[in-house]
């Protein structure tokens, strides 16, 4: 992409949004030599955004965080979008693509505790608020006797919510928090075995125009292959079980030094009364195929009908 013209980067409002499109604003500066100047951050308000009162799951599920800034991409009014991968639905609307993965942050979760530093030491009964159904369900899980409420916002919403009283406990994405020097406000950090991450969880993607040779040479010096691998082991375990955000669905992919991919994959019911995991090993260049075996292992040990009744 020729220096003087002008790179739109497209993305959310919130604080987390603004610091992951400067981190790509700032390795593709640092990967191709180029001022500030050069780039143009567009803020793009989304329904994920204005809708606060509801579940995702009532009101469309993922793509409320992505569709206005893909239908900006689609229009050339922006040049790259920048998201949370874990925020991207399964199937990209026609003509667009993920085209990089910046290198993945911490996958974890934390919870951040105001009645006590850990779930565990959470009295019995205690309200915890959490706007995701897969931390909900492994929550269930834990603790049957927690009440768990929604809670939706952007990372510092949650915390005032938290601060008034609203509930006794949240969890939030170790990655967000750590881009945003925040994370000393977690009191509890979650081992990744026993409560695996949202698939994408910790990874910045960038989405683009399928077929602009202009782009995918300006992104080609900042694409993580490690991430891209894990990524792709990931979405295909999404894909095989259609989810969205109507399903509490974890999935946690690493690739190791001698060339092979790991994968942790987890279904629950929203309620926690039932799990289904499973972990499979391969080589890297079978990451989508991984996936996707992954994915069919938890549905057959699922049986016909554990999905049923999600979406309401």
């Amino acid at each position: 992409m020729a220096q003087q013209q002008l790179i739109r980067i497209g993305t959310r409002g919130s604080q987390l949004a603004l610091a992951q499109a400067s981190e790509v604003r700032a390795r593709l500066m640092a990967a191709h030599d180029l001022p500030e100047e050069a780039f143009a951050i567009e803020v793009i308000s989304t329904s994920g955004d204005r809708i606060l009162d509801r579940p995702l799951s009532e009101v469309g599920g993922k793509g409320l965080f992505t569709k206005e800034i893909e239908q900006a991409l689609i229009e050339a009014r922006i040049d790259i979008a920048v998201h949370s991968s874990k925020d991207m639905a399964t199937a990209l609307p026609d003509g667009l693509e993920i085209s990089a993965y910046l290198p993945r942050e911490d996958v974890r979760d934390v919870f951040i505790g105001r009645a006590a530093p850990t779930i565990a030491e959470l009295p019995p009964g205690a309200t915890i608020g959490s706007a995701s159904l897969r931390r909900q369900a492994m929550l269930k899980r834990m603790r049957p006797d927690l009440n768990v409420i929604i809670f939706r916002g952007n990372v510092q919403t949650r915390l005032r919510k938290l601060g008034e009283g609203q509930a006794d406990g949240t969890l939030l994405a170790m990655a967000g928090l750590a881009r945003m020097a925040m994370t000393d406000v977690a009191t509890e950090i979650l081992d990744p075995e026993s409560f695996p991450p949202a698939p994408g969880q910790g990874a910045i993607c960038i989405e683009s125009r399928i077929g602009d040779a202009e782009v995918a040479a300006l992104l080609a010096p900042i694409k993580d292959a490690p991430t891209t691998i894990a990524l792709t082991a990931e979405r295909a375990f999404l894909a095989e079980l259609d989810g969205s955000c109507r399903t509490p669905i974890a999935a946690h992919a690493r690739v190791g030094g001698d060339g092979t991919l790991s994968l942790h994959g987890m279904i629950l019911k929203p309620d926690g009364s039932e799990m289904h995991e499973t972990r499979r090993t391969g080589v890297v260049e079978d990451a989508e195929m991984i996936g996707r075996l992954a994915g069919r292992t938890v549905l057959d040990a699922a049986g016909p009908g554990f999905f049923d009744g999600w979406a309401g």
